[in-house]
């Protein structure tokens, strides 16, 4: 059994809901556990129960120190801090779990991720964590940091002082900007393989973890899984893509289907009556004729231009 650890609030639910769905077509016996940061993504996912999720409720498992910080971040901020606990969050409930990869709610799996976990096996290590790896052009290091807090796994024994760790200067500092060399949760994996050593291990086949910062370096067919970091959806049939051109292969093998677990997603909450929350701002009129895509996703250009998509 694989067990898996994501997080969001009730206006992140489509692709918390997508990202099961991806995982109900390719990952076999596994467990998602869902920490609910707010009361009504709890309920709303409980009405829905869904398989092979369970669901865990922030309000009862905050500690003290996550109290106190609590009330100086924004949501988004608080859900960073929140993220080194998670893995820990689902050791505490079940004595027999031996392994836990945080995934990030708008992560969404195009394979089977069996290889990841073997590499992982292979190299004996207690943490394995991911590498931006971003296009030259994109090259965010410097700012967002070399590796990605998208797909991490740990082991309950091996990988707790690495947890730890992290978790302790998230709770010190974790705010979305950059500062002093940091950077939210993520900025602080930088020197993981330096400080661990043998007890961290970086993914070694980069192509298999995609996002739209390296879609003009690798083939999208390449990826386990792809992050869809910046897509915010504006309607139920609008999205902002983000900051980053995408080729039209990628829109077309990758985001395409993507859209349509979104959209099934919408519907299936629209069925128990649960309404949509935009997650960003629409965009002004020049600017939704400047990005147009035709109907059907056919994409006038070979690569798509930051920006807006209709789905």
């Amino acid at each position: 059994m694989e067990h898996f650890v994501t997080l969001f609030d009730r206006s992140f639910l489509p692709q918390g809901l997508a990202l099961h769905a991806s995982m109900e077509r390719h990952v076999a016996n596994y467990t998602l556990w869902v920490l609910c940061v707010d009361s009504d993504s709890y309920t709303i996912l409980s009405k829905l129960n869904l398989n092979n999720i369970r669901l865990l409720s922030v309000a009862e498992l905050e500690t003290e120190e996550l109290l106190k910080v609590k009330s100086s971040r924004s949501i988004g901020e608080y859900c960073w801090t929140l993220t080194p606990f998670s893995p820990r969050f689902v050791f505490d409930q079940d004595d027999s779990i031996s392994r836990v990869t945080y995934i990030d709610a708008d992560v969404w799996f195009r394979a089977d991720p069996t290889v990841l976990f073997s590499e992982f096996e292979s190299s004996g290590a207690g943490v394995l964590i991911t590498d931006h790896a971003y296009a030259p052009d994109y090259d965010a290091s410097a700012i967002s940091g070399k590796y990605c807090v998208q797909f991490m796994s740990f082991l309950r024994i091996e990988g707790e002082a690495v947890r730890n760790w992290w978790a302790d200067r998230c709770i010190e500092w974790c705010f979305a900007r950059s500062e002093d060399g940091k950077l939210g949760d993520q900025k602080y994996l930088d020197d993981w393989p330096e400080r661990f050593g043998n007890q961290v291990h970086v993914l070694s086949n980069k192509e298999l973890a995609l996002g739209p910062w390296n879609a003009t370096r690798f083939p999208y067919n390449t990826g386990i899984f792809y992050h869809f970091h910046g897509l915010r959806l504006t309607s139920k049939k609008m999205a902002n893509l983000g900051p980053y051109p995408l080729p039209g292969p990628l829109l077309e093998h990758v985001y395409r289907p993507y859209f349509e677990d979104l959209r099934f997603a919408i519907n299936a909450l629209e069925r128990i009556g649960v309404s949509f929350i935009p997650q960003a701002k629409s965009m002004d009129l020049l600017r939704k004729i400047y990005r147009k895509v035709l109907p059907g996703y056919k994409i006038i250009k070979t690569y798509m231009p930051a920006g807006y998509i209709k789905f």
